[in-house]
């Protein structure tokens, strides 16, 4: 007997690629771009003038109908293989090596920013369950770390909405921000990748802020990156047990359930750094996948500048931004500082 699934895999396949093909073709055009601007305006790389072009679209004429699916598809999925493929910069022993070397500064951040995001959140009287959305957002990955809390805490659509949005804001700002930040306090690469990798929120604008800065920083920013988004496990349990004390009726967060926040392009990072340490990459082929990883985040943040939401923003009100603009700065303070008190600058 034929497995239905195996059978109508192709056309479920193709189906899905001409459902995402409008927007994602047009992210690629965008992409294409900002290849061209960047190589005339080195300064700039690609990231900035793609995220910047996809803003001005999203103005203007916001995508719609068809292109819809392939604007978010690009946006997460082409930026998670960017990353994959990002692994083959970088060897398994340099991973281990810069992810230890940055977890005094990163749990530092973050404790910082979920004890701020409370007493803050407490203060300007904000929803609790917005203030720990945007502090887990802020200290750990953006949008993928609103995503794994919200059901944890049981968070509202409307909740989760307004939290995404300040996250948003302050991901797009920091992509211009912190490489002026780094250049102005004369950062090596290194040090920039762990600034970028602790203190900006999400993987995008992690990638993007790190290869405007140069592509000797990129490889450590994504692996403090990676390192930061794990964070996202045991926050989670620590989260589904004080809501259970709280209301007796917390969400259980079973241990098969905390591995599924894992997020796959983390594993497929270090497979590829783990072929790379092998020595099965050649040299010519790594600088090739360099160059697509490239050209993948431009993809990437191409769709995110077109999935920007204006109305959600304005409806967020000034509270939330307010604190999110206040957790932005706190984090990137106790990043700085902790990487002066450690001698990295």
């Amino acid at each position: 007997m034929e497995f239905t699934p195996v059978a109508t895999l192709p056309h479920r396949l193709t189906t899905r690629g001409r459902g995402v093909l409008p927007g994602v073709l047009l992210c690629v055009a965008i992409a294409a771009v900002a290849t061209a601007i960047g190589r005339v305006v080195p300064v700039l790389g690609a990231a900035i003038p793609a995220v910047l072009i996809g803003l001005m679209i999203a103005v203007v004429r916001p995508p719609t109908g068809r292109a819809v699916e392939g604007v978010g598809f690009a946006s997460r999925f082409v930026l998670q293989c960017a990353v994959v493929l990002l692994g083959a910069q970088l060897s398994i022993g340099a991973v281990l090596q810069v992810g230890a070397r940055s977890l005094p500064v990163m749990l530092a951040s973050l404790a910082v920013c979920l004890l701020a995001a409370w007493g803050i959140g407490r203060a300007l009287r904000i929803d609790p369950a917005i203030a720990t959305l945007i502090g887990v957002g802020t200290g750990i990955c953006g949008a993928s770390a609103i995503a794994a809390v919200s059901p944890v805490i049981r968070a509202k659509s409307a909740q989760i909405a307004y939290a995404v949005s300040t996250i948003f804001l302050f991901n797009i700002l920091a992509i211009v921000a912190f490489p002026l930040i780094g250049h102005l306090l004369g950062m090596s690469p290194q040090a920039f990748g762990l600034f970028a990798g602790t203190a900006v929120n999400d993987t995008s604008s992690v990638v993007a802020a790190a290869s405007v800065y140069g592509s000797a920083a990129l490889g450590f920013a994504v692996v403090v990156k990676l390192v930061r988004t794990l964070m996202i496990v045991p926050i989670s349990v620590g989260l589904a047990v004080l809501d259970a004390r709280r209301t007796g009726a917390g969400t259980t967060l079973s241990p098969k359930r905390a591995l599924t926040l894992v997020p796959w392009f983390l594993i497929g990072f270090l497979v590829v750094a783990l072929i790379n340490s092998a020595g099965l990459i050649p040299s010519g082929a790594g600088d090739v996948l360099k160059q697509v990883s490239v050209f993948l985040v431009a993809t990437a943040l191409a769709g995110i500048g077109l999935s920007t939401d204006f109305v959600a923003i304005r409806v967020a009100g000034w509270k939330p931004l307010l604190l999110g603009g206040i957790l932005w700065i706190l984090v990137s303070a106790t990043t700085l500082t902790t990487m002066t008190l450690s001698g990295y600058l």
